[in-house]
């Protein structure tokens, strides 16, 4: 068991400058000492990359020859990570700076597990829980959608 293994967090985005500009500065402030930042752009034809680039050279860059949406998206950029663990991160998500450090520890834990998942609170009401637009927002008891 890794005391911090890396971890390769994969941002898709297709024409998100807006986004990246507003909620990478978040993900940038990570305090956990092992982590890379990999944003894989779905066939952008807006100025992302220039963003990109100008802004945040220390992010690795993975240019999808099309936009094959989200599923292929990612399939097409994460086949080139090497890290034992690999976060989903929408361009639209702003994280706390330990976000990292339960997810990792957890897993470390569970060996056994395949995936963990942090809390998604609503950008606007920080409250609440992102429901994602389920039916009326109403979940039960687990927290599941209905």
């Amino acid at each position: 068991m890794q005391a911090s293994p890396h971890i390769a967090i994969a941002i898709l985005n297709y024409n998100g400058r807006h986004h990246l500009e507003h909620y990478l500065p978040s993900v940038m402030q990570t305090n956990y000492p092992n982590y890379s930042v990999w944003v894989i752009d779905n066939d952008s034809t807006d100025d992302s990359l220039l963003f990109l680039q100008e802004y945040y050279p220390q992010i690795k860059r993975i240019v999808n020859p099309y936009n094959g949406g989200f599923a292929a998206g990612y399939n097409m950029g994460l086949g080139q990570r090497d890290a034992p663990y690999i976060l989903l991160l929408n361009t639209d998500g702003a994280v706390s700076p330990n976000f990292l450090q339960p997810l990792a520890q957890t897993m470390e834990r569970h060996p056994t597990m395949a995936m963990v998942q942090p809390k998604i609170l609503s950008d606007t009401q920080r409250s609440h829980f992102e429901y994602a637009g389920a039916g009326g927002g109403a979940m039960d008891g687990l927290g599941y959608p209905f």
